[in-house]
């Protein structure tokens, strides 16, 4: 499932490929693509509406528009969208966004989890905990962002005192708490501070908050510089896969050594997602 980096990537490539671009058109060639609203009422909205910009929201790629509104677009775990892309598979284009100059961005998606929806472009700002406004359709809720200002130690110190007993992947995995953490990152950015992915939130010190803080940001950041991780579906909006997956220190990496201490790489569920971390960089909680 696309994570902050491979959204992120995708929307800045975007931004110089569709931003001023007129929409002709709307089609959808899947009955839920764009529920509740029918197809045929959104391709009425976007049909003459200028692109403004391109952003990210959390795992959502924004389209804002003229207007006020905004395209908003949820990859969930299959989702594509492609621009100039010559070797799509038909069997899987969802949707396409037709422009003015001929050009289409098209929506692939094997698994048909993607989801679309034309929404008021103020309710996706980042306000803390959540959005102002009407709940987005795509999502109830959309936390702090791990790369805004907003984030600062203080901010995440806070939360973790807020949700003392949960544990900290779980917390990290939260979209209702912070927009845009996946199973990858929250990984990658626990094993680099040195933190278990069951410890309580509120067990961590001072230290350790500021070292996840920066884990956190580090692990992001090195996504986005890579251009996301492909490891089955991923590629970004040109077609090309991110090179992230190379450079993985424990995600997907049971039974190897760590690339710091050498122990074993152990592989368990937490929260019902696959986890991986060293047992002797990130000691168990005590019982």
């Amino acid at each position: 499932m696309p994570e902050l980096p491979e959204v992120e990537t995708i929307a800045r490539q975007l931004r110089e490929l569709v931003v001023d671009r007129t929409i002709s058109d709307f089609e959808s060639r899947w009955v839920r693509l764009t529920e509740p609203e029918p197809a045929e009422v959104v391709a009425a909205r976007l049909r003459g509406r200028r692109i403004s910009s391109v952003r990210r929201r959390g795992k959502f790629v924004v389209f804002d528009l003229d207007g006020g509104e905004a395209l908003v677009v949820s990859l969930r775990m299959t989702g594509k969208l492609l621009y100039g892309v010559d070797d799509v598979d038909e069997r899987y284009v969802r949707g396409q966004i037709l422009f003015e100059d001929g050009t289409a961005l098209r929506f692939s998606d094997t698994r048909k989890f993607g989801r679309m929806a034309v929404v008021d472009a103020a309710t996706l700002e980042s306000r803390g905990a959540s959005p102002p406004g009407p709940r987005v359709p795509l999502h109830s809720s959309l936390g702090q962002e791990p790369l805004a200002r907003g984030f600062t130690v203080a901010w995440f110190r806070a939360l973790l005192r807020r949700r003392p007993r949960v544990a900290i992947k779980v917390l990290l995995l939260d979209q209702r708490a912070i927009a845009g953490i996946g199973n990858i990152y929250a990984i990658e950015a626990l094993w680099r501070a040195r933190i278990h992915p069951l410890r309580k939130a509120g067990s961590l010190r001072a230290a350790e908050v500021a070292r996840l803080h920066e884990a956190i940001r580090w692990a992001l950041r090195k996504g986005i510089r890579l251009g996301g991780a492909s490891r089955r579906d991923y590629v970004d909006a040109r077609g090309n896969e991110g090179r992230m997956q190379r450079e993985f220190q424990v995600y997907a990496r049971a039974g190897e050594p760590c690339p710091r201490c050498g122990r074993a790489i152990v592989r368990t569920v937490v929260g019902g997602r696959g986890t991986f971390h060293c047992p002797r960089c990130q000691r168990s909680p005590r019982r």
